[in-house]
């Protein structure tokens, strides 16, 4: 049986298809139509292939990391749009979730990704690479199952735990699988992040535009990892410390900082050698461009009749900007929202992540919003979205050794204030730390502003604490008696697949 033949199984773990070559120095790699054991035990080339398919999976769940990571946040709540709405993207804001009505289902397709990387775990100490080669490709490996089951301890709690390749199916209960305790799903992530920290060996070298995992994002997602346990399992000031140990030694790599403009984070141009991102998937032209913001934007007819600007003008039309932008209006931000986030202090981010959209009549009231944060670029008479999407990027690093810094009773004002100093520019009004409440609304606050659509404001949420989930989402849709709905549910067609399976408590 070969690796990428599509299984239906239990709990919808899968394997499928797509594989591509995302630097130059993998460009030699021979395209394999299948691969089995055999191949990737005795040929260099399947073995890269296998590799590098991962990453081009990975890509793949690009919508799904937003929608878990941002959407069911305040951030796009009871937003403005000119179109029908997006009603997938509403079930997440609005919490209209029940055992009945579960988006992300079937475990978010996340076990297709896994068994990929669980395949490389498994054959990569005997494939026909070099010993370096090798421990570099299972360093990142491991760094990645960590980053999968941690986005899936947060978004469902315990799940099924599988860290070996399916190459067989004999007896299809042979593949039931009970879900895990949170405490157990953690303990193999943070076992993972250390295999992967000892297979890097300290070498902390980059690709040119970062789109591999390396040994700083997996001391970040340590970071944020221990974070997180620290706060919801128990951990305490013992894993805060954890965490803030492997976020100050991200700091000391040379190779990473703040770039000088927020918009160059964002401008397709300039990835190669981008001193912030730490690990980003890869878009490029001809081989695979965003799709993901496509409701975030406006049709063409839309575009000539909506303005930007009016104050204080004159108002330019959106299509006299973005000419060849084409898309729907299905989803954005809410007026209060805009307001808050347009009014002075003048905040650089806020006009290269969105623009307002007016309506060319009187008084110009507010339409919608236009996403551009990740916009691409013009090329050759089309617009080209090859935007890579950052997972991480130094501003991560500095917020999250903020909040380890808050929790632990120490002054996060340094990190705060860096992130500021760009976004105000140098008559920047300083942040000082003051009760520890203040200071991790004060984060959040940053990271509203700072990640906008690139999936984190749920997540910083939830990492800060329960009771800032609920002051910050409508107690409409979320209220503190509601704590069950914090995870998701999964699907009654799950549990008749799997008798092994339970339900998500309080559904």
């Amino acid at each position: 049986m070969t690796f990428y033949k599509t299984l239906c199984i239990a709990g919808g773990l899968a394997c499928s298809a797509g594989l591509f070559s995302c630097q130059d120095q993998l460009r030699d790699v021979v395209p394999q139509n299948s691969l089995n054991q055999a191949l990737v035990l005795t040929d260099a080339n399947a073995a890269l292939t296998l590799y590098t398919g991962v990453y081009a999976s990975l890509r793949n769940y690009q919508s799904t990391l937003v929608n878990l990571g941002e959407m069911r946040s305040d951030l796009w709540a009871d937003g403005l749009y000119t179109e029908s709405e997006d009603a997938t993207l509403r079930q997440y804001w609005s919490h209209n979730i029940s055992a009945t009505n579960v988006p992300a289902a079937n475990w978010g397709n996340f076990y297709n990704l896994l068994d990929r990387v669980n395949t490389v775990i498994k054959l990569f100490p005997n494939a026909p690479l070099d010993e370096a080669r090798r421990k570099s490709a299972l360093a990142e490996m491991h760094g990645l199952r960590a980053y999968l089951y941690y986005t899936m301890l947060r978004t469902w709690g315990g799940v099924p735990l599988r860290t070996e390749p399916v190459t067989a199916i004999g007896n299809l209960q042979d593949l039931y699988a009970a879900r895990a305790t949170p405490a157990e799903v953690v303990q193999l992530i943070k076992s993972d992040l250390e295999q992967s920290l000892t297979l890097f060996d300290g070498n902390n070298a980059f690709t040119a535009k970062r789109v591999y995992w390396n040994r700083a994002t997996t001391l970040t997602l340590k970071g944020d990892v221990f974070i997180w346990s620290g706060t919801h399992l128990g951990g305490g000031s013992a894993d805060f410390a954890t965490a803030k140990t492997a976020l100050d030694e991200v700091k000391t790599i040379p190779a990473l900082g703040l770039l000088d403009s927020f918009a160059d984070v964002f401008d397709p141009t300039k990835e190669t050698g981008n001193r912030e991102i730490l690990f980003s998937l890869s878009f490029e032209k001809n081989e695979a461009t965003q799709t993901t913001y496509n409701n975030f934007l406006v049709n063409t007819t839309q575009a000539s009749t909506l303005v930007l600007d009016p104050v204080p003008g004159p108002p330019a039309s959106v299509s006299s900007v973005y000419p060849l932008v084409a898309g729907a209006s299905r989803v954005g931000l809410s007026e209060n929202l805009i307001k808050r986030l347009t009014s002075t202090p003048v905040d650089a981010r806020i006009p290269n992540s969105f623009r307002v959209m007016y309506r060319n009549s009187k008084d110009f009231p507010i339409a919608a919003t236009l996403f551009t944060k990740f916009i691409g670029r013009v090329d050759a008479g089309v617009q080209l979205y090859d935007t890579n999407f950052p997972l991480y990027r130094y501003a991560d690093v500095l917020l999250l050794s903020a909040e380890a810094n808050a929790k632990l009773g120490n002054s996060p004002a340094a990190d705060i204030n860096a992130i500021r100093r760009r976004a105000y520019g140098a008559g920047y009004t300083p942040y000082v730390a003051s009760s520890q409440a203040n200071n991790l609304n004060a984060i959040l606050d940053e990271y509203l502003r700072e990640f906008i659509g690139e999936g984190k404001r749920w997540w910083a949420l939830r990492r800060a604490g329960d009771a800032y989930v609920f002051a910050a989402v409508n107690p409409r849709y979320l209220s503190p008696g509601q704590t069950s709905k914090l995870l998701l549910p999964i699907t009654i067609g799950m549990l008749n697949a799997d008798p092994k399976l339970t339900q998500t408590p309080g559904y």
